[in-house]
């Protein structure tokens, strides 16, 4: 009898597991746009690791329509309230700022 509660409870258990989506030993930080600028303003992240950035404009009140990456080149429209994702590369220890399309908010990754 004990056996079998045993057997349930850990059916139980895995069954309300839950499996992050995509590859399991990538980073994903949730960056927002917002009225008063991106939260967090600094993200911290190891060197090496797989990395994304996954922003989300919460508001129409903000001059940060876009996220521009000029170090990588990158610049990407943030709709509101849709999660936009950007791969960081981690090989090496750095800084890299991150701002809105005007360049009035302006944050940044530190790469260690």
């Amino acid at each position: 009898m004990k056996r079998w509660l045993l057997l349930l409870a850990l059916g139980g258990l895995v069954a309300c597991e839950k499996k992050a989506p995509g590859d399991p030993n990538k980073v994903s930080i949730d960056v927002k746009a917002k009225s008063d600028g991106f939260d967090p303003s600094s993200v911290r992240l190891n060197k090496g690791a797989q990395a994304v950035l996954v922003f989300t404009r919460t508001t129409d009140e903000t001059c940060a329509k876009s996220v521009i990456f000029p170090e990588l080149n990158i610049k990407k429209e943030l709709p509101k309230d849709k999660p936009v994702e950007i791969e960081i590369p981690t090989t090496e220890a750095r800084t890299l700022t991150f701002m809105c399309g005007m360049e009035m908010y302006k944050s940044s990754v530190v790469i260690q």
